[in-house]
């Protein structure tokens, strides 16, 4: 209810204008009535006035000069909505009315039109007014959020660099003690959801994540990042999300952080606890507490890296694959210590698949954009995804080695071929005695043969013979 103050020396006229606009306007307002200027000063100061309507020649103290006690006593642009009423139809008093920013000045007697639509344009313009500065506080705590969260973002990215003075200042508005919980969503494709979406997804499963988190976050991976005041409140998003059957969302949780100068260690304990959930599609929480101890390692498998390579070109594929499930403890997959299995990749990439190209070659693009792929195991969703991959492109380069080889292998057999065509021309020769003296069969020698020469057995020993013979025949120089 707006507040408003008729101030009028005369009764009749201050009764009249608050009936007429209480009838108008029945509890809009809240109306005052002060007899002279002394009495309405009184009244704003013990409570603050929207608009008032006021005479200007009144006994003790008239409206001029209740209007300067006013702008005096009220904040640019804080004041109340002044009205002038006058019967003189005075321009000087007009004159000191505008220079004391009066709304409008009506003469008596006053028409209830001309009231009434002063009082909805004040009432407008107020509204107005009111938006604008609502909105100007919703952009400036916008962008000061903003602000807050980019700091505290660029800190994430720092690696043991001392926080800016702006960045321990933003840190200082923790609450303490904080829990960092970092989120990724993966759809079953593979492909990760932008941490917009995600925090969506958590807003329709719990509502307003504001009201559960201080912070929040994305990191420079496009991940999402929130801060808490423990670790139930994540686990508590993971288990609406378990309830609705929501099975991409993965939360890793870090352990409480009791100091400001603790928020980026957790925020990597938190990120090292999400690694973790690559190693099971079960694993979709974790928390740093559980993966910090009682961890699975073993030594570093280099003779059982040697085996492999030395295997691969050979037809000793199952050897291959149980070979492969040694080497990485399969069989104790989900207690193992992730650092495990990431120096076992390392050493894969570069002992094995790395050899295998440095000494035979570039293979076909399928199987190099294979290997670039399964160059880093966090390139899948889970560890099983990437131990398939491994293995199928295992079998893949096993296969281009065996070709290789092959090939090297048929190239010396033709050549053999040929020698022993070009010794023996003279004599009676058909396709069986030499694919007989090469040992290979006699479909398979005449495919090959016709290959790697370009022409069939019967055509090529016939030029064969007719080259030898011009040779012969040509006289000494």
């Amino acid at each position: 209810m707006k507040k408003l103050l008729i101030v009028d020396d005369e009764r009749m006229i201050r009764q009249g204008l608050k009936a007429m606009i209480e009838r108008e306007y029945p509890s809009l307002y809240s109306i005052a009535l002060a007899g002279n200027g002394a009495e309405a000063l009184e009244l704003f100061r013990q409570e603050p006035k929207d608009i008032i309507i006021t005479d200007i020649r009144m006994p003790v103290m008239d409206g001029i000069t209740l209007l300067e006690h006013l702008s005096a006593e009220s904040a640019p642009g804080k004041g109340p909505a002044v009205v002038i009423l006058s019967g003189h139809d005075d321009f000087e008093y007009a004159k000191s009315a505008i220079r004391h920013r009066v709304k409008d000045y009506l003469l008596k007697p006053i028409r209830r039109e001309e009231l009434f639509g002063i009082l909805e344009q004040i009432n407008l313009e107020r509204q107005v007014q009111e938006a604008g500065v609502n909105q100007l506080e919703q952009e400036t705590e916008g962008y000061r959020k903003e602000l807050h969260a980019t700091r505290l973002q660029r800190l994430l990215l720092q690696q043991d660099v001392q926080p800016s003075s702006e960045q321990q200042e933003e840190l200082g508005r923790l609450q303490l003690p904080f829990t960092v919980g970092v989120l990724n969503y993966y759809y079953n494709d593979g492909t990760r959801m932008k941490p917009g979406e995600v925090q969506g997804l958590l807003e329709r499963l719990s509502g307003p994540l504001e009201e559960h988190f201080s912070e929040i976050l994305t990191d420079w991976e496009g991940k999402l990042v929130l801060v808490g005041s423990g670790r139930d409140r994540f686990r508590n998003l993971y288990e609406l999300a378990e309830a609705k059957e929501i099975k991409g969302l993965l939360i890793g949780v870090a352990e409480a952080g009791h100091s400001p100068g603790e928020f980026q260690s957790c925020y990597k304990q938190a990120c090292r606890a999400l690694q973790y959930t690559f190693l099971s599609p079960q694993a979709s929480f974790m928390d740093y507490a559980s993966i910090r101890v009682g961890r699975l390692s073993f030594p570093s498998p280099d003779e059982e890296l040697r085996k492999l390579l030395n295997m691969l070109g050979t037809e000793r594929e199952k050897e291959l694959k149980s070979l492969l499930g040694t080497i990485f403890h399969t069989e104790h997959l989900p207690h193992l210590d992730l650092a495990y299995l990431e120096s076992v990749a390392r050493s894969m990439n570069e002992r094995v698949l790395d050899e295998v190209f440095r000494v035979h070659g570039e293979a076909s693009v399928e199987v190099l954009k294979l290997y670039r792929t399964v160059g880093d195991l966090y390139n899948y969703r889970h560890f099983h995804d990437y131990y398939r991959a491994l293995e199928h492109l295992l079998i893949s380069v096993n296969d281009y080695i065996i070709g290789i080889r092959s090939a090297h292998t048929e190239h010396a057999d033709m050549e053999a071929a040929l020698a022993y065509i070009e010794e023996h021309y003279a004599r009676p020769l058909n396709m069986a005695m030499v694919s007989n003296y090469v040992s290979l069969s006699y479909s398979y020698f005449s495919e090959a043969f016709k290959a790697y020469t370009g022409e069939s057995f019967v055509v090529y020993l016939k030029k064969c013979a007719s080259a030898m013979r011009k040779s012969c025949c040509r006289p000494a120089a």
